[in-house]
């Protein structure tokens, strides 16, 4: 059976997640940055937990959004190994939050449990930076990449920018965020 590719997605008790985003031992002689997004659903009065294997001063940068669902917000919470309370935001619909790390496990949470009724789906990006194994440079990797390897490299980048903003533009369109700040400029307006 040929090995399963990185980042893993591990499904823990009581609706938990422990996200694994370490290559293999040996897999790579240099590090750049990792980069992974995911999008789920969060039913209504669940808390889902996700969990994320850091370095000592490496980067850890998490940005979410809630893309549907009443309200369009969430609680979060990001902890540090040492159960401290690193961010904190309360029923907001969007966050980028970036800490330096320490080694062990950081926790971030998702909490739904304030409603009742609406399940909410969320989606949200991890970016590791400075997770090589002899804490070099991130740039360092650059230099061994040359050519046509480059040039893909570029466009991927453009690629995965494009994408993102498609899909911001998407999640605002389809929770008709648009139109409601339309309709209370104009009833502001008509209201005077």
């Amino acid at each position: 059976m040929a090995p399963l590719p990185w980042p893993r997605l591990l499904l823990l008790p009581f609706g938990c997640f422990a996200l694994l985003l370490s290559p293999p031992p040996g897999a790579a002689e240099f590090s750049p940055s990792l980069d992974s997004d995911f999008t789920f659903t969060l039913p209504a009065g669940r808390k889902e937990c996700f969990y994320q294997p850091m370095r000592k001063e490496a980067s850890l940068e998490l940005e979410y959004q809630v893309l549907d669902g009443a309200g369009l917000d969430v609680d979060f919470h990001l902890l540090s190994p040492k159960g401290e309370t690193l961010v904190f935001d309360e029923r907001k619909s969007d966050g980028v939050h970036t800490v330096e790390t320490e080694d062990g496990d950081y926790m971030f949470c998702f909490d739904n449990t304030f409603s009742t009724i609406s399940e909410k789906v969320i989606f949200f990006e991890l970016i590791l930076d400075n997770m090589g194994e002899d804490g070099q440079d991130q740039e360092d990797w650059k230099k061994y990449v040359t050519g046509t390897d480059l040039l893909d490299m570029k466009l991927e980048d453009i690629l995965d920018d494009t994408t993102r903003l498609g899909r911001r533009k998407w999640a605002q369109a389809s929770s008709g965020q648009t139109d409601r700040n339309s309709r209370s400029k104009a009833s502001a307006l008509t209201s005077e």
